[in-house]
């Protein structure tokens, strides 16, 4: 299994952008979105298998989300929001997280995203905010 922690706020994988200067449409990710893939990639890498993964994989994904103002100032609602009793219903999505982290782990841990196809995701509240990343190859028969 490989496991490793990004810290810092997360960032969800923003929508595509489009530009047009060479006169054809080009697709491209926003600034946010690719930078925060290239910090993903770099803690990644530092727990990447001596070869990609090839088979299939399953994930879990947690992240973690900074408490907003409107519950920390009550430490009851502060305490509850970071032992994961209230949890955040807001966007961004939590598939959009997924998204962007499953961009930047290939090619680092895995040959290609279609290679996952078992996945748990889920947000929550922390004074740390980060994603936590578990990957385990998945047994064929």
């Amino acid at each position: 299994m490989i496991t490793f922690t990004v810290y810092g706020e997360p960032v969800a994988q923003g929508r595509p952008k489009a530009s047009t200067r060479t006169g054809f449409v080009k697709m491209y990710d926003p600034k946010k979105s690719k930078d925060y893939k290239d910090y993903v990639k770099l803690a990644a890498s530092e727990h990447a298998p001596d070869a990609l993964l090839l088979g299939p994989i399953g994930m879990v994904l947690t992240v973690y989300r900074s408490i907003p103002k409107s519950i920390s100032k009550s430490p009851k609602k502060a305490m509850l929001a970071e032992t994961g009793h209230i949890v955040p219903t807001t966007k961004p999505d939590v598939d959009n997280y997924l998204k962007g982290v499953k961009d930047a782990l290939k090619g680092v841990i895995w040959k290609d995203d279609s290679q996952v196809v078992e996945v748990f995701a889920r947000k929550r509240y922390s004074a740390r905010p980060r994603i936590e990343v578990k990957i385990k190859e998945l047994s064929q028969l």
